[in-house]
């Protein structure tokens, strides 16, 4: 099999019928559309490689993203929230939840917002008590986005879930592990190769069998998850003309707490 074409801040590697992709774009593995299209694109094809049965997702280094890069321009970086006609974004971004194989995401370190989304994107997740989570976006001035008004509640409960949006706080791994939003807790430098021995033992189980369980476990789920970011989208689209969204995004960069005027 030829060996596939990946820019240079993914990297693909394959043991068995595992395949590991792992992201690098330091120092914190921010997202951008770039990326969001590349996984895309290297999803879709390994639902048609027979030899791939399950998949780990996981960020290089410290940490597994720690939200979204808002840098624009060139770069692929995010004007956020997105401002793309008939949220393109988010509609690459829905590519993520349509994929046939069993997703392990290895999250080691800090994932925040669009990192979270990507996070819970997956059947399982593997942590750490060193590890973040936060959805911050109210922190910053904006709704909610990356389908996670969707994703979140489903796997913890609306009242965990409507928790860690209205304050955007951050918790551990080991409150993340506590609520269920984490599947199994283990030493940090264990993380990646406890996702991978998860998708080793997957791949054991009969690979036709396990699809179509995961189809039948997870019907309606991308449909619903892009009937979330349509509305998270009107939500967006308004909230980022206000001088709120503004405050925000400025005291993210000079690192402090925002002062919201509510306009």
């Amino acid at each position: 099999m030829a060996e596939p074409v990946l820019p240079e801040y993914l990297r693909e590697t394959r043991e068995g019928h595992v395949v590991t992709l792992t992201w690098d774009r330091p120092p914190n593995n921010h997202i951008n559309r770039d990326l969001v299209v590349a996984l895309g694109d290297r999803l879709t094809a390994l639902d048609a490689d027979e030899g791939c049965r399950a998949i780990v997702l996981t960020g290089a280094g410290k940490h597994f993203c720690a939200g979204a890069d808002f840098s624009g321009g060139e770069s692929g970086g995010l004007s956020w929230p997105p401002e793309e006609p008939g949220q393109t974004l988010y509609k690459k971004a829905a590519r993520l939840t349509r994929t046939k194989k069993p997703i392990i995401a290895a999250v080691q370190g800090a994932a925040i917002g669009a990192g979270l989304g990507l996070a819970v994107i997956a059947d399982f997740r593997v942590t750490c008590v060193e590890a973040r989570y936060s959805a911050n976006f109210t922190r910053l001035g904006f709704h909610p986005g990356f389908g996670l008004s969707y994703t979140l509640p489903k796997l913890i409960g609306l009242q965990k879930a409507a928790l860690l949006f209205y304050t955007g706080r951050r918790i551990t791994g080991q409150e993340a592990f506590d609520m269920g939003l984490a599947d199994l807790l283990v030493p940090q430098p264990d993380v990646l190769t406890t996702a991978q021995s998860l998708a080793m033992e997957i791949s054991l189980s009969a690979p036709a069998a396990v699809q179509g369980l995961r189809s039948t476990l997870r019907r309606g789920f991308a449909e619903a998850y892009e009937s979330a970011t349509e509305r998270e989208y009107e939500q967006q689209i308004w909230q980022r003309q206000m001088e709120d969204f503004k405050e925000g995004r400025l005291a993210m960069t000079e690192r402090r707490t925002p002062d919201f005027k509510g306009r």
